[in-house]
């Protein structure tokens, strides 16, 4: 029998507090669609069919071959070390550090994370990891709410639209008000900042590859007494600015890219990162470095505001767990790869998405491209782009996260390449972009 806490009294009872008179009433505004979905299972299977079945399945998956996919998640070279090491049974099977003494390894590795993500951005505080990028940048839009005290954030529409649609999520409850920046092409033009205004968040690159002026951004955000949320791609930091350098106050971001593989788009993690003025605003888990009573080093969690430390009327959010195992595998990682390496491949990223840019335009494909970008940018195509993403799949392509249409490229897609791409897979895409068999009803797809 399954457990069920609530009697139908319980569940009255409920109901008539609410002043609702049934369930269907309660949760008469979710969709149909979405309230109970029609769901077309197959009939039973014994295990050895089961196990069958999962193997063909399993087997359509293209394991191997050209990989052009971005958009907030790509394909990096993982040295075998970084999952060696973090498959570790301690770290596997630890949870909260609460009891500091037994704990010290998980303590030390966050502490280790924490000092690497903050040499990475340029700013002093990081805390010990979030759930992911999204989640983050709603976070540092309400640090920055709790800091000024104002109700206004100011977010440009190159930050990527599922982010946005979190912050949204997170911030209309409360009643804090969201403007979006319009793009001047690509990039984000430096906004009119009025006081009520608690933050201005920009991604760079932004979510069109582009890269954003972040210094002018940042200017105009504190001319107005507003902080600057920063949104970057940790890998580009081997490389670019660190926000640290041009006056951001938060720096956020999702950190797939420093040692987590794609694994169907998760899990991964988020961080942040924070000024000194900000380190009693930082939600979410900080470990301090002090001593012992016998003076030697050790580690503890410090400054603990989340609501299961204090009082949830003055936590600081209510993230109860992070993702640690994920952020270790990135501690590892650039461990492994150090300084040096992490260049090394931002480096190639960069230079494989150029020739890609350039293969396509010679091939007369519609590229949009700004003066400056990372490793991703935007190809208009004729069709719609789950229909280009489908047929490069059947040729083994991975390859065209669809562009949505409030950025007004029309059919449109993003292509990312990585230090991994070869000259065969930039080869392979432009040629089967350009093959007129690839869809029989249209002409081609550049």
């Amino acid at each position: 029998m399954p457990y069920v806490p609530h009697t139908s009294a319980d569940v009255e009872r409920a109901l008539a507090t609410i002043g609702v008179s049934s369930l269907d009433e309660l949760f008469a505004d979710v969709p149909d669609a979405l309230l109970d979905p029609a769901i077309d299972l197959s009939e039973p299977l014994d295990e050895v069919s089961l196990l069958r079945r999962v193997d063909e399945l399993a087997r359509r998956d293209h394991t191997t071959g050209p990989m052009f996919l971005g958009g907030g998640v790509r394909s990096h070279f993982i040295p075998a070390v970084t999952p060696r090491l973090a498959m570790q049974s301690e770290f596997v099977t630890a949870y909260t550090p609460y009891q500091a003494e037994v704990s010290q390894g998980v303590l030390q590795s966050t502490f280790e994370f924490q000092t690497m993500m903050s040499e990475l951005t340029g700013l002093p505080v990081s805390n010990a990891s979030m759930y992911d990028g999204a989640s983050s940048v709603a976070e540092g839009a309400l640090l920055a709410v709790r800091q000024t005290g104002r109700e206004t954030v100011m977010v440009s529409r190159g930050v990527h639209p599922e982010s946005r649609q979190v912050l949204q999520t997170y911030l209309w409850p409360l009643g804090i008000a969201v403007e979006v920046i319009d793009l001047d092409g690509l990039v984000t033009p430096e906004p009119v900042v009025g006081d009520h205004v608690a933050c201005v968040i920009a991604q760079t690159p932004n979510f069109l590859g582009a890269l954003e002026p972040m210094a002018a951004i940042g200017r105009a955000a504190r001319d107005a007494g507003a902080l600057l949320v920063a949104v970057v791609d940790p890998l580009s930091l081997a490389v670019l600015a660190s926000p640290g350098s041009y006056g951001a106050d938060v720096a956020v971001g999702d950190g797939q890219p420093l040692g987590n593989p794609m694994q169907y788009g998760g899990p991964s993690f988020g961080f942040m990162v924070v000024s000194d003025a900000l380190i009693r605003q930082l939600p979410g888990r900080l470990v301090g470095q002090t001593v012992d009573v016998e003076g030697r080093r050790a580690f503890v969690l410090t400054l603990q505001a989340r609501e299961q430390h204090i009082r949830r009327s003055k936590a600081k959010s209510n993230i109860c767990s992070n993702h640690q195992l994920a952020a270790l595998m990135a501690t590892i990682n650039m461990a492994a790869l150090g300084p040096v390496g992490l260049r090394e491949m931002a480096e190639g990223s960069v230079r494989w998405a150029h020739r890609l840019a350039d293969a396509l335009e010679a091939a007369g494909a519609d590229v949009v491209r700004g003066a400056r970008f990372f490793n991703e940018f935007v190809v208009r195509v004729d069709r719609e782009p789950h229909e280009v993403r489908r047929a490069l799949s059947r040729r083994g392509i991975r390859a065209g996260v669809g562009v949505p249409a409030e950025y007004g490229f029309g059919h449109a897609i993003t292509l990312a390449a990585t230090e991994l791409t070869r000259q065969d897979d930039v080869d392979a895409l432009v040629k089967t972009l350009s093959d007129r068999s690839l869809l029989p009803a249209h002409a081609g797809v550049l």
